[in-house]
């Protein structure tokens, strides 16, 4: 089993920066892609970024290019997801997540068995 807890949520406003961390435990961290999403209020859960088992690729959707980071570091079992820029349409519940395999492409939720609990970003104009 794995078990994620996100962290680093809040009330920011426009243009304001937070850094969301997701600590990992229970089995082995290194060897997977770690991914992150998003649920705005009344949508469906979106992917926003992923990061493969070394940190070496990652891959993004089209909205947070250039704004988001997503890193990770094995030593701590912990990923990361670096939020500059925030605006307003940034505002959900974000979750990382995990699966037993290495491709950070799998943009759909029903690739990943494992989840964190989520954390609240809202972003105030």
């Amino acid at each position: 089993q794995v078990q994620l807890v996100e962290s680093g949520g809040g009330l920011v406003q426009v243009g304001d920066s937070l850094r969301l961390s997701c600590a990992a435990s229970g089995r082995t961290f290194s060897s997977n892609a770690m991914v992150w999403f998003r649920q705005a209020p009344g949508k469906e859960r979106e992917f926003v970024a992923g990061i493969n088992w070394s940190g070496a690729d990652t891959y993004y959707t089209d909205s947070v290019k250039g704004r988001f980071t997503i890193s990770r570091d094995n030593s701590k079992n912990t990923a990361y997801l670096q939020m500059n820029s925030l605006a307003p349409e940034d505002t959900a519940v974000y979750y990382c997540a995990t699966g037993d395999w290495n491709n950070i492409y799998y943009t759909h939720t029903r690739f990943y068995p494992y989840w964190g609990q989520g954390t609240q970003v809202t972003v105030s104009s």
